[in-house]
């Protein structure tokens, strides 16, 4: 009869495990998800997928870019700080690992007194003045006193695998730390190598400009030798010197922003602003590259920021789960052992002073204010969450990687015609200085000639950084640069 009792008493708590076993977290699969079919890695290449993209230090071929780059790794800001990020999650994942381990604690020297006055309820029938062979006084009587020192072991047991899912959690989190790092990485690597580009255009622009400006001061030099002879009128020479100082204008605002740029590569690099050594010319720079008609998009898997939102699908599911298991009851032990005494003298008389104390239980959670209902719907809404950022990050990273592709053939048709279009023009402004020797241009067509040549100089150098620029972006599409 005592065992039935014993076993009604435990029916309730016995439902709730077994109702709760019932409900188990579905896995994390991202077949499930709507991507693309070609997303998927073929088996054939899963293990290449690293080797797919060219490291940086093979793609850049000048000798001052991958300097700059290595001393960014080195030195920058945002990167060293990625760094610390990584070491912080490595320690709560360290942490993870020993969760389902139990805490043991030493309470040394502990030694408790308590007073209290002749109105508190609490009188001085605790044995503590029998002990001191004395009366206890009206006021201030001694009410409790404990000199123990002790040893507790407290332990819950990962029933439903709680601590499991921390780790899991935690993991993809020091997981995703690294794939932050390689995103800021190749972020990096390709602002560089963009700014880089631009300083060596607006080295080609400022050279384009003084050359220019010489060139019209000349062309200023022989209106003026016309008008001193009387064969053109003084507005010719204004505007001729109008367009001398439109060009000496240019060169200051180049200057400028050289200056600028070569600023901020100095702070990518994690150093002080000074002035960037270049031993490269834009003109010298291969523009060719080869053409790309189709990539294959299980490459978008290179990407750190499409790992990053898979890795923090990851921890979302585990949260999921840890969210759901604290709806569970939860099953503890705590171990406590010692030496304990009202008057210090028995301190550590032994046996007489040892003590102890052992606690089990199982704990189920039934009513906190719909607390734990809304974590876990809100974890649930949560990896839903990070489901629908992952499929953004996939489908971002194909339409990054085909406009790439489309701006790079365009770019290339463009440069092409620049090229053209400069030729024409310095044509243009070498017949139009010889026929207006000859009496059969006018000085107009001659400042319009020297006009669309300067515009046409600095079009093309802009057109071939473009082009270059363009290429790193598709390496960065791609999801190189921090190998």
């Amino acid at each position: 009869m005592q065992k039935l009792k014993n076993i009604r008493l435990f029916l309730p708590i016995i439902c709730i495990v077994v109702f709760s076993a019932c409900s188990v977290q579905r896995q994390y699969d991202t077949t499930d998800m709507d991507l693309p079919d070609e997303f998927y890695l073929p088996d054939s290449v899963q293990e290449n997928l690293d080797d797919a993209i060219i490291p940086w230090r093979e793609f850049f071929k000048d000798t001052v870019l991958v300097r700059l780059i290595s001393d960014a790794f080195e030195q920058n800001f945002d990167i060293r700080t990625a760094n610390k990020e990584i070491a912080i999650n490595e320690q709560y994942f360290k942490q993870s690992k020993l969760a389902f381990l139990p805490s043991f604690n030493l309470n040394l020297l502990n030694i408790e007194r308590n007073w209290r006055s002749k109105y508190s309820r609490t009188g001085p029938e605790n044995g503590y003045y029998d002990y001191k062979v004395k009366a206890p006084p009206e006021n201030l009587y001694v009410s409790k006193s404990e000199f123990t020192n002790t040893a507790a072991l407290d332990w819950e047991i990962d029933i439903w695998g709680k601590f499991r899912k921390q780790k899991k959690a935690a993991s993809a989190y020091y997981q995703q730390s690294f794939q932050a790092r390689k995103a800021l990485q190749t972020e990096v690597v390709a602002t560089i190598a963009e700014d880089y580009y631009t300083l060596l255009m607006l080295d080609e622009q400022l050279e384009v400009a003084k050359k220019n400006y010489h060139f019209r001061d000349s062309t200023l030099s022989m209106i003026q030798l016309q008008y001193n002879a009387g064969e053109v009128s003084a507005l010719a020479v204004q505007q001729s010197k109008s367009q001398v100082l439109e060009a000496a204008a240019l060169i200051p605002e180049l200057e400028k922003n050289r200056a600028v740029q070569e600023n901020n590569l100095r702070l990518l690099t994690g150093k002080l602003p000074d002035s960037i050594k270049r031993e490269a010319r834009l003109s010298a720079l291969d523009t060719t590259y080869q053409e790309v008609r189709e990539l294959p998009l299980y490459l978008v898997q290179n990407r750190p920021d499409v790992v990053m939102a898979r890795y923090n699908l990851k921890a979302a599911n585990a949260n999921l789960g840890i969210r759901q298991v604290e709806r569970y009851p939860s099953l503890s032990i705590s171990l406590a052992g010692g030496l304990g005494a009202q008057l210090g003298k028995n301190w550590f008389n032994v046996p007489g002073a040892l003590l102890g104390d052992v606690i089990g239980g199982i704990t189920a959670p039934i009513f906190n204010r719909r607390e734990l209902k809304t974590n876990f719907e809100v974890a649930k809404l949560e990896r839903d969450e990070a489901e629908i950022n992952f499929q953004h990050k996939v489908f971002g990273a194909i339409v990054d990687i085909r406009n790439s592709m489309v701006s790079l053939d365009k770019l290339k048709t463009q440069l092409a015609i620049a090229e053209e279009q400069q030729h024409v023009s310095q044509k243009a402004v070498e017949s139009s200085r010889m026929l207006f020797r000859s009496g059969f241009a006018t000085y107009l067509e001659v400042i319009t000639a020297q006009g669309e040549a300067l515009d046409s100089e600095l079009d093309l150098v802009k057109a071939k950084t473009n082009l270059l620029i363009q290429r790193i972006q598709l390496y960065r599409a791609l999801g190189g640069g921090w190998e």
